[in-house]
C-alpha cells in the first residue's frame, strides 16, 4: 500500500505548508534588504494542481511568486513585515493540523498492526 493510498493528500499539503513556511520566514528575515522580493505560494491553487496529476516540483513551480506589496518601499523591498507575520501564523497552524492528523493517522496504523 503506497503512502498516498495510507495518507491522502495529507503528506501531500504537509509538503507544501513546509515550502511556503521557508518562504515566508525567508521573507521575514530579509525585511530589511533592500532590492529584496517577498515571494509567496498559492497553497489551494498548488494543492489543486498536485490532485489533478501534476507532479510537486510542477505545482511549485507553477503557484510560487513574487508578492505586489501594498506599500512601495523607497529601497525596492517588497516585503511587508505584518502581512509576512500574519500569514506565517496562518500557515503554522495549518502545517500543525496537518501533521497532527498525519500523526493520528500514523497512530490507528500502528493500533492495528499490533492488533490493538
Amino acid at each position: 500500500m503506497g503512502a498516498d493510498r495510507l495518507f491522502g493528500m495529507h503528506g501531500t499539503a504537509l509538503q507544501l505548508r513546509s515550502q511556503r513556511l521557508s518562504m515566508l520566514a525567508s521573507n521575514i528575515a530579509n525585511a530589511a534588504t533592500p532590492g529584496y522580493k517577498a515571494r509567496d505560494l498559492d497553497f489551494d491553487k498548488a494543492m489543486q494542481r498536485v490532485q489533478g496529476g501534476d507532479s510537486l516540483d510542477a505545482a511549485l513551480g507553477e503557484n510560487a511568486g513574487y508578492r505586489v506589496p501594498l506599500q512601495p518601499s523607497m529601497d525596492g523591498n517588497t516585503v511587508e513585515l505584518s502581512t509576512e507575520q500574519t500569514l506565517f501564523a496562518e500557515n503554522a497552524i495549518g502545517y500543525s493540523t496537518t501533521l497532527s492528523f498525519l500523526e493520528g493517522r500514523v497512530a490507528t496504523l500502528t493500533r492495528a498492526i499490533k492488533g490493538e
